[in-house]
């Protein structure tokens, strides 16, 4: 059996103004690929079910991976889009199955649903055989995407942990539909909702739970994948919704059933599942009274979201709230990490710091720092253990502050930043966290209080905030008295 692989991922957020460019991905191609095996991602997760087969046959092509950021450039999406489909159609008629590893909150301009694009490319170039995807649980999952399956699998974790596990379960999906010729039937129900906040977290939120229902489902054999999507409420997509998935080897009946009682689960809970934030101003009086290290979690500037990361607004809070514990913040800033490297380590210097990108949310805060120390920005994420690249870094300090100024949006959901450039964030008062969540002993384990601020940015969790113009209305929470009417939508490819 011959297996293809390819991959391709990028979450955007369609509200920062800032857009992705090709140059921005990542390629892997070829038999380099194999660099994966034992990693914590979805390849390598995939080579653990594959390696298993003695008469499996990988073929590799390419994977490419961008950070999350905005809408991708159109030409980027033309020269992407060239580069993956010429590297993986010339295997056309010469393979037995197809693996493609995906994310689903990818954009384009003039293209608002990419992975559908690419499937509908490879499924008309190789015809009638067994093709899987995996999904991040914020992917937007398509009607065009759907007709183009024979099953997928979905992250079953927030945070996200179990790259590897979605990875595996995709191949053993796919060598199951292979051995045994199935023609799984999949049913999907949509259902009006942006997921938000901490019961989204899976091991304690109400979303865990409606995915463990999943997970039953899939233990006990009654369906080869179960799942609930939230999608990316930052991607604004015609399709963009919370939505339930069932593949089943045959039964369409139960496949319907399934999927929707888990859509009506997610909508049971729609009210928990709404982001709780605290005002700015009350989140800093509250933390000069508390003793230990406080964490500012500002999901609004989450760059593994899609933000710009250029958000000043919680450092300008602080200073001017007069907050005078020790702080630790990121922000990205090109000019400003540029102009301290060309100063070096132990000069002052005035500069501007934020508001570069995100110009209409964000205003350049002035400040006289001290160059503390200068890097390449580079590091690796303490979940996936892949590598990811901030640019010309700086860290650099003034009053209680001391800021790491990275020059590229790359992901702040982990500490790596922070640790690559001699920072422990136990060692402070108070540490930024630009990501909605982290995995609990990252931070929540330790800090005395971790405050999820309402700061502006393009990753907001008040999603009324944004200005969605795509997706369907009416959606709650943006619409409160939205109503909600399962319709269950029936996938099976004929073949």
């Amino acid at each position: 059996m011959r297996i293809l692989i390819a991959e391709c991922t990028q979450e955007i957020s369609s509200f920062n103004p800032l857009q992705s460019q090709y140059e921005d991905y990542a390629f892997e191609r070829g038999d380099v690929l194999v660099r994966h095996r034992g990693m914590n991602t979805h390849l390598g997760g995939a080579l653990s079910v594959f390696d298993k087969r003695d008469d499996a046959e990988l073929v590799w092509t390419m994977a490419a991976r961008a950070p999350s950021a905005g809408i991708l450039s159109a030409d980027g999406w033309a020269r992407l889009k060239d580069d993956l489909l010429s590297t993986i159609l010339p295997h056309a008629g010469k393979v037995d199955a197809i693996y493609f590893s995906l994310h689903g909150a990818m954009g384009a301009v003039g293209e608002p649903d990419p992975e559908g694009a690419l499937l509908e490319a490879v499924r008309g170039a190789f015809g009638d055989l067994p093709l899987v995807i995996s999904l991040d649980l914020h992917g937007i999952l398509t009607d065009r995407m759907l007709r183009q399956v024979d099953g997928l699998t979905i992250y079953q974790t927030y945070p996200h942990v179990d790259f590897a596990d979605t990875g595996a379960r995709a191949a053993r999906l796919l060598l199951d539909i292979a051995d045994r010729g199935l023609k799984p039937v999949i049913a999907r129900v949509t259902v009006p909702l942006l997921a938000r906040g901490d019961e989204c977290i899976t091991k304690t939120g109400w979303y865990g739970d409606v995915l463990r229902e999943g997970q039953l489902l899939e233990r006990k054999g009654q369906a080869l994948a179960a799942g609930v999507m939230i999608g990316n409420p930052f991607t604004d997509a015609p399709e963009l919704c919370t939505q339930a998935i069932v593949v089943a080897e045959s039964d369409a009946a139960f496949a319907q059933q399934a999927a929707t009682h888990l859509a009506t689960r997610m909508w049971e809970g729609r009210q928990r599942l709404v982001g709780k934030l605290i005002p700015i101003e009350s989140a800093v009086e509250l933390a000069k009274g508390m003793p230990g290290t406080v964490a500012f979690t500002d999901a609004a500037d989450a760059t593994s979201s899609g933000a710009s990361g250029d958000s000043n607004v919680l450092v300008k809070a602080l200073r001017d709230g007069g907050y005078k514990g020790r702080v630790l913040a990121q922000i990205v800033d090109a000019p400003a990490a540029a102009a301290a490297h060309r100063a070096g380590v132990g000069q002052r210097l005035k500069l501007s710091l934020g508001g570069t990108v995100d110009g209409e949310r964000f205003t350049p805060m002035p400040v006289e720092v001290m160059v503390e120390s200068l890097s390449r920005g580079r590091a690796k994420l303490e979940t996936m253990g892949l590598h990811i690249d901030g640019g010309l870094t700086a860290v650099v300090t003034f009053d209680n502050f001391i800021i790491v100024v990275l020059s590229k949006p790359a992901f702040l959901m982990d500490r790596s930043l922070y640790y690559s450039n001699g920072l422990d964030p136990v060692d402070f008062d108070l540490v930024v966290v630009k990501s909605p969540h982290t995995e609990f002993q990252m931070y929540d384990l330790w800090v005395s209080k971790n405050f999820n601020v309402d700061a502006p940015g393009s990753t907001s969790a008040n999603v009324a905030s944004l200005g969605h113009t795509l997706c369907a209305r009416p959606i709650y929470p943006i619409e409160p008295d939205t109503n909600f009417v399962p319709k269950p939508t029936l996938y099976r490819r004929a073949g």
